[in-house]
Parts: C-alpha cells; sequence; structure tokens
C-alpha cells in the first residue's frame, strides 16, 4: 500500500473517530486498541446507520480482517449492534433505534427502496408506472421492491402505494440525509412543507 493510500486512510479515520469521540461508548470502543478505527466505526455509524459491512470496511479503507475484528469488538462490548438483513449485516448504534426503524433504515440504504419512499413522501399514492417513470427504474423493478417494502410493513399496495409510517419515514430520511444521498438532501431541505402543526 502506497504511503498515500495510507495517509488518506489515515485521514478518513481520524474524521469518522472525531464523530465516534462524542459517542458515549467512546471508552468502550477505544480500550482494547491503539488504532483509530474503532472511534472511527463507531464515529461513522452514528452518520450511516443501517450501513452493511462491506460499505463500512470500504469506506473506511479498512481490510476484511481488522473490520471484521473491531466490529466484533464493538458489538460484545455494546458500542454497536447488529441486525441480519438477507445477505448483509447491518450496524446501528447501540440503543437509538427501536427494531421498526432498523429495518425502515435498512431499507432506506437501498437506492430503489429509498426512491420510492422519497417519492411516496413527496406524492402519496403514486403507482407503478409513476414511479417508474420518475426513477427511471424499470417498472419489474418497483414492484419487486414495493413487494418487499410491504412485506417489511413500509408500505400498503391496496390503493395506489402509500406508506404505512411517513412520519418515522420521513424522520429517518431527513436525519441522515447527507448519508443517503442527493435526492434524500433535497427532500430534507423542503422537510417543514411535509410536517404540518395543528396546536390541540
Amino acid at each position: 500500500m502506497s504511503e498515500g493510500v495510507d495517509e488518506d486512510k489515515r485521514a478518513t479515520l481520524r474524521r469518522f473517530a472525531a464523530l465516534g469521540a462524542a459517542s458515549p461508548f467512546v471508552g468502550i470502543a477505544s480500550a482494547d486498541s491503539d488504532s483509530d478505527a474503532p472511534d472511527a466505526i463507531v464515529g461513522y455509524v452514528a452518520a450511516t446507520p443501517g450501513a452493511h459491512f462491506s460499505k463500512l470496511r470500504d469506506d473506511l479503507g479498512l481490510g476484511t480482517g481488522e473490520a471484521q475484528h473491531h466490529l466484533r469488538g464493538l458489538v460484545d462490548n455494546g458500542a454497536l449492534e447488529s441486525r441480519k438483513d438477507g445477505d448483509y449485516r447491518r450496524y446501528f448504534p447501540a440503543g437509538r433505534f427501536s427494531s421498526d426503524e432498523k429495518v425502515a433504515l435498512g431499507y432506506l440504504r437501498r437506492e430503489t427502496p429509498r426512491g420510492i419512499v422519497i417519492s411516496l413522501l413527496r406524492t402519496p399514492g403514486s403507482g407503478p408506472s409513476a414511479l417508474s417513470e420518475q426513477l427511471e427504474v424499470s417498472r419489474p423493478a418497483i414492484s419487486k421492491a414495493a413487494s418487499e417494502l410491504a412485506g417489511a410493513g413500509l408500505l400498503d399496495r391496496e390503493d395506489g402505494y402509500t406508506l404505512e409510517d411517513p412520519t418515522t419515514l420521513l424522520v429517518l430520511v431527513v436525519a441522515y440525509a447527507d448519508s443517503f444521498g442527493e435526492e434524500a438532501a433535497a427532500l430534507a431541505a423542503e422537510a417543514p412543507a411535509y410536517i404540518s402543526y395543528e396546536p390541540s
């Protein structure tokens, strides 16, 4: 590995370690390691909850064994929680999310389901044809993703497509918009228009 790559890796780890240092689990994360990697992983997962192993490893520039070692220690020490999601294992800050929120974050980490959710937050009741056109994704791909979202309890397909809990999904998209990409960031900027306040 070249010196430049090493420096890039160190800079990335330091940046996320700074986030990890703000975690209540910072002492746990660092206790058994002289590396910045545990704090960087905690910081990364705090900013990108629901990230799967391969993305976390690649974004932080870690080796597979190194990432596995630190993640195992962080889960065992109670700093992180993990959840199996099909072929993926996804990671979350400990104690921050309910089971339903973890499921939702897992789907929001997938491009087509996330696109469907964002489109339906903007335009509830859109059908597969409209979503296919908006997202520039084939109708079979939309139908497959919609079926998975419905199976997870996130989508109702009875009369057009509507989200089962749009408020929770909107909050998650807005809170972690930077980790979801441009469409999520655009929705976050528009979010006040989707929130109605009715004084009691």
